[in-house]
């Protein structure tokens, strides 16, 4: 059985490729590049402008492959929790389950995409950690995210924090941020995107000089030795020599840097652990967003009270870094951060 070739994903350049390689015309890719991305077709059929031939020729060796997501939960706050499947695509393949949150706010709608089913990192707090490494996603399966929920056309923004490392994942992460971002594709600006991080310096290194989307890293404890007891991450990059090259570039225009910094009661949220993140982040431009560790079952962490975080956040912002709590959402439906598991109700991992 042939394999037939999936155009939902490819960037421009490997359209283009793909035309020459079976003889047909090159504007032939720029054309399908607005059927897929700006007008949404899910069917080469539907590609009306190309000729007869054109599409017959097409639909010997390509398909539009789109996977609607299989199921949705609603939180009480209005989040949904979509979960899709991913992979499965030949004998070798498991299929997997990924999820992706939508979180209305007023005029913002934001979706947090999952670029890899499991993680490889193992952040102990993380239930995603928890689960260890499954698959990475294609480009194709991370817009498919994007694209095939029905608040598509309501989106403002992307967030890269769902399930998996953004950087243990980067060519189709920054092939999807390529579709989003182009002329030929969506032609948003890099600026409603934001990819997180653990703390990869060479994937960092590559992002920086790559693209101009917002940049955030899981940072949750300023002290080496701490914070290597909950991100084992911390041994191959420590957060100070991450922290160190961040500062040498310019964050002053609209390109944002952010540390995402969950909270935990006794463990990371005293006045100290303050000191040390100033410390630590002066006199670098940035926004430390502070976040209610959200517990699951076996988890020997608990919850930050809300006045430690206040006042945690109190601290900082007096010394001259911006510091906010971060609202949490979806909680109720294992939404929020840390949460997401990649499984269908009832059913297991």
């Amino acid at each position: 059985m042939v394999k037939m070739e999936n155009l939902f994903g490819k960037s421009l350049a490997g359209l283009q490729a793909l035309c020459e390689a079976e003889g047909l015309p090159k504007y032939t890719a720029r054309q399908m590049c607005d059927w897929l991305y700006a007008k949404g077709v899910d069917s080469i059929d539907a590609m009306t402008n190309l000729s007869l031939k054109v599409r017959s020729r097409l639909k010997e060796f390509c398909s539009i492959e789109r996977k609607a997501p299989l199921e949705c939960q609603v939180s009480r706050d209005g989040t949904k929790k979509y979960v899709f499947e991913v992979g499965g695509q030949g004998d070798s393949q498991v299929s997997c389950f990924i999820e992706t949150v939508y979180i209305p706010d007023g005029d913002r709608a934001t979706l947090c995409v999952s670029c890899q089913a499991g993680c490889k990192m193992g952040c102990r707090f993380c239930v995603t950690g928890s689960q260890g490494y499954k698959c990475s996603l294609t480009a194709s399966e991370i817009l498919n995210q994007i694209f095939s929920i029905p608040e598509f056309g309501q989106l403002t923004n992307i967030v890269y924090m769902g399930m998996g490392e953004p950087f243990d994942n980067y060519e189709a992460v920054m092939q999807s941020i390529e579709v989003l971002t182009s002329d030929w594709g969506l032609g948003w600006s890099p600026h409603r995107i934001t990819v997180s991080t653990v703390g990869v310096k060479p994937g960092i290194e590559r992002f920086m000089r790559d693209c101009d989307c917002h940049l955030a890293i899981s940072l949750h404890n300023p002290i080496a030795a701490e914070r290597l007891t909950i991100m084992p991450m911390q041994k191959a990059y420590p957060i100070a020599e991450v922290v160190a090259m961040l500062k040498r570039y310019d964050w002053g225009g609209q390109r944002r840097l952010s540390f995402e910094y969950t909270m935990f009661g006794g463990m990371n949220d005293d006045k100290s652990h303050a000191e040390a993140l100033i410390k630590l982040l002066s006199p670098l431009r940035c926004r430390v967003n502070l976040i209610r560790f959200h517990t699951s079952p076996g988890t020997p962490f608990r919850t930050s009270p809300r006045e430690k975080m206040e006042r945690f956040m109190d601290i900082l912002n007096e010394h001259g870094i911006r510091c906010t709590i971060r609202a949490s959402r979806g909680e109720d439906i294992m939404a929020a951060c840390g949460l997401l598991a990649g499984s269908v109700s009832g059913q297991g991992d």
